[in-house]
């Protein structure tokens, strides 16, 4: 089975999917391995109009227990996001805990409001990814909304500097139908945001694989 994933041939998202179930089977693990997917993608990474940025709701979820944390100074909001399944909530508390170490949680929801009292820490935040950005969605009026969106699967990605986009789209025992619904989602996602100043193929490859497994190629002209 090694020898046939590892192989040269380029599959469809459904192929590659069974392809790395099958070899989950004859590889037992002793914890579920997540599915992850990469794009080697045709941008300059150096030219910032090129940037590839964005959020995608898994339509099956991730199979990741998130830990979400809200900035707001609404005690509304702030009571509404803790009942629907908010880590945290808090303003300028929040932002001391943070200022002091504490980087327990997978991702932040801000108003846009303490976007300017939130920079305080962009410098804890912003190299783990987690400094809520406009183009991700998690800077927003509706914190609540934004919440559930998260804790039901939304995922953020980002291109590397060499181009690379990485992220995880569900874990290896999702049955097929629900891990090709993730990455047609994700591959979707990064065709919409595609720079209009790129030159030559945009997707170069795409891959599939789990944790600890080979790495299927996902034909683009399949896609």
């Amino acid at each position: 089975m090694l020898d046939v994933v590892k192989n040269i041939k380029n599959y469809n998202v459904k192929e590659a999917v069974e392809l790395l179930k099958q070899y989950r089977v004859e590889k037992k693990r002793n914890f579920v391995e997540t599915v992850d997917i990469v794009f080697n993608l045709g941008i300059d990474s150096k030219q910032a109009e090129q940037s590839v940025r964005g959020s995608v709701a898994l339509p099956a979820g991730s199979g990741k227990k998130v830990r979400v944390i809200v900035f707001t100074s609404d005690i509304e909001q702030q009571k509404e996001s803790l009942a629907a399944g908010a880590a945290l909530v808090g303003m300028e508390d929040l932002i001391e805990k943070i200022d002091k170490g504490f980087l327990d949680f997978d991702y932040c929801i801000a108003t846009p409001d303490v976007m300017r009292t939130l920079s305080k820490v962009a410098r804890k935040l912003g190299p783990r990814g987690l400094m809520p950005n406009t183009k991700n969605g998690n800077v927003t009026k509706d914190v609540v909304k934004a919440l559930k969106e998260v804790l039901k699967g939304k995922i953020n990605f980002k291109n590397d500097k060499y181009g690379i986009v990485h992220m995880g789209v569900g874990k290896v025992d999702f049955e097929v139908d629900q891990l090709v619904t993730n990455v047609n989602a994700v591959i979707n996602a990064i065709k919409e945001l595609k720079p209009e100043s790129t030159k030559g193929k945009y997707m170069k490859s795409i891959f599939i694989s789990t944790t600890m497994g080979p790495s299927v190629v996902i034909g683009t002209d399949k896609i």
